[in-house]
């Protein structure tokens, strides 16, 4: 939790990374479209998957990674228009049950195909939040912004192959075979974290129920039990490090482009300790995450800081809770 591992190539693809978001932020604020802003970012969220794979490969798992993204974008915007005519508790059900679906069967694809990062973190966000946010725009164009920006993504990646990413020299084993029992695992893992977090989150009454969440599937993404209860404690520390860092950004006035700023150098820095310290890069993680909420959709600082620290905890404790009830279960089978 305090050792940083020496940098393995970081540079080029977090500079990627950071222009995969920057430029189809740009033009949103550019058009006066800011408000877009959330549909974009999820969908540049594309360009995280597939570093150091060579570039065909890096092309064709973020074609696959862009479509699904993007269909969790669609997915959450239609829920939010939706909403407009459903009790605030029938709101928050559904988004928590549509959370924890998308958890699961994410979750299940990117493990059967061998994607990386693993897990289902961005897809679950990209649902929730865009689910829980204020309606401005049509499903329609909510997938058209996302699909366009996870396009945009591509098209770097292949781009990048003469950048220094080309990794012709990287070896791209077959993705392996799991049986029906280890998938139905995976299934029911995301799913149940997903949908306990977001379930206790909502009975408090917290705002924004969806970081606990998100923060409920973290744990499950490390390869083994240890590392996982160890990835909940990384996100509950790194995440109360990274408000601190989110309160001093939002503490004085500023315009969309300074906050685009912000942002976009947050995207840059996660990317170059994501893979060296866990806690560190959410120190990053966390303002980039809580700066794109506010450059969509405004809102009271200490509120939004507050819940995330508090959904963080819940969700992290679930999350770690599934964790050590799946090793019961497994040492009991055996």
């Amino acid at each position: 939790m305090l050792t940083v591992a020496p940098g393995n190539r970081d540079l080029v693809p977090a500079v990627r990374v950071a222009l995969s978001l920057a430029v189809p932020v740009v033009v949103l604020l550019l058009t006066d479209r800011i408000e877009w802003s959330l549909f974009a970012s999820f969908g540049a969220f594309t360009s995280i998957y597939g570093r150091y794979t060579p570039t065909r490969t890096r092309v064709r798992q973020q074609v696959l990674v862009g479509a699904m993204l993007t269909a969790c974008v669609g997915l959450g915007a239609l829920i939010a228009q939706l909403a407009v005519n459903w009790a605030d508790a029938t709101h928050a059900i559904v988004t928590v049950l549509a959370g924890a679906f998308v958890a699961a069967v994410t979750a299940t694809v990117i493990m059967v195909r061998d994607l990386k990062p693993s897990g289902a973190v961005f897809t679950v966000f990209a649902t929730t939040a865009v689910a829980s946010a204020p309606v401005t725009a049509s499903p329609l164009v909510a997938l058209a912004i996302a699909g366009a920006s996870a396009s945009w993504c591509i098209l770097l990646s292949y781009l990048s192959q003469w950048t220094g990413e080309a990794n012709t020299g990287a070896h791209v084993p077959s993705p392996p075979t799991f049986p029906r029992a280890e998938k139905a695992r995976q299934f029911s893992r995301y799913g149940v974290a997903a949908l306990l977090g977001g379930a206790i989150a909502s009975f408090t009454g917290i705002a924004s129920p969806y970081w606990a969440q998100v923060a409920a599937v973290v744990p499950l993404s490390a390869p083994r039990h240890r590392q996982q209860v160890e990835r909940g404690l990384h996100r509950i520390i790194g995440t109360v490090l990274g408000v601190g860092v989110a309160a001093f950004l939002l503490s004085f006035p500023s315009q969309p482009w300074q906050i685009i700023v912000w942002v976009v150098v947050m995207q840059f820095l996660a990317e170059l300790f994501v893979l060296r310290n866990y806690s560190l890069a959410l120190v990053f993680i966390t303002p980039l995450a809580l700066l794109m909420v506010f450059l969509a959709h405004p809102q009271p600082v200490g509120m939004l800081l507050g819940a995330r620290i508090a959904e963080t905890v819940i969700g992290s404790v679930v999350g770690i809770a599934v964790v050590l009830f799946s090793v019961a279960i497994a040492r009991r089978t055996h």
